[in-house]
């Protein structure tokens, strides 16, 4: 059986089950939770996230972080599904909440894989469903996990040396401008 191995600085918490303390360790592929008094084992498994690229004429409607992690970098509308959601759901729910707006008919471009950092708990992987939009009405207003809000050229997204707040985020506007010249 190959060792685990203790992250340096990893954080601690207690036991789901016997509350004895524990700390996410390093297993044959992901990173684990194990407790080696009750032998409790949960694997780190993703969280899933649902975004959306809303478009207004050839423009993105880009946000600017409000808070950690990666504040004051450009983000797209979108967070973290909540329990029974669905992923249309969840995006749908992400955009009122930070903007105020909603849109119609959406439009599935995929899904994306990224790191998240948790402060207290450390780095998790995520799988980022995005959707593709059209604006229709109305002012997007910065709330919820947004600082402000501006439609910003597709064309100009996703160039190195961007502020963007993921890594997957060239990917899903590679991904939006394929659909969006697809007949």
């Amino acid at each position: 059986m190959t060792p685990r191995r203790r992250r340096a600085g990893a954080p601690a918490f207690p036991c789901a089950r016997c509350g004895r303390t524990v700390r996410r360790v390093q297993g044959r592929v992901n990173l684990e939770i194990r407790c080696a008094r009750c032998r409790y084992l949960i694997y780190d498994y993703p969280r899933a996230a649902a975004g959306m690229i809303v478009m207004k004429g050839d423009a993105v409607l880009m946000l600017r972080r409000a808070h950690a992690p990666r504040i004051g970098y450009l983000d797209l509308p979108g967070g973290f599904m909540e329990a029974g959601e669905t992923i249309e759901a969840a995006a749908r729910r992400e955009l009122r909440e930070e903007t105020g707006l909603a849109v119609g008919a959406l439009t599935s471009l995929g899904y994306f894989w990224d790191r998240y950092h948790l402060r207290g708990f450390g780095k998790f992987p995520t799988l980022n469903f995005y959707f593709l939009a059209r604006w229709r009405s109305g002012t997007p207003r910065a709330a919820d996990d947004a600082a402000s809000a501006e439609w910003i050229p597709l064309a100009r997204l996703g160039r190195p040396g961007q502020r963007l707040a993921w890594k997957h985020m060239p990917d899903v506007f590679r991904a939006a401008r394929r659909r969006l010249t697809r007949p």
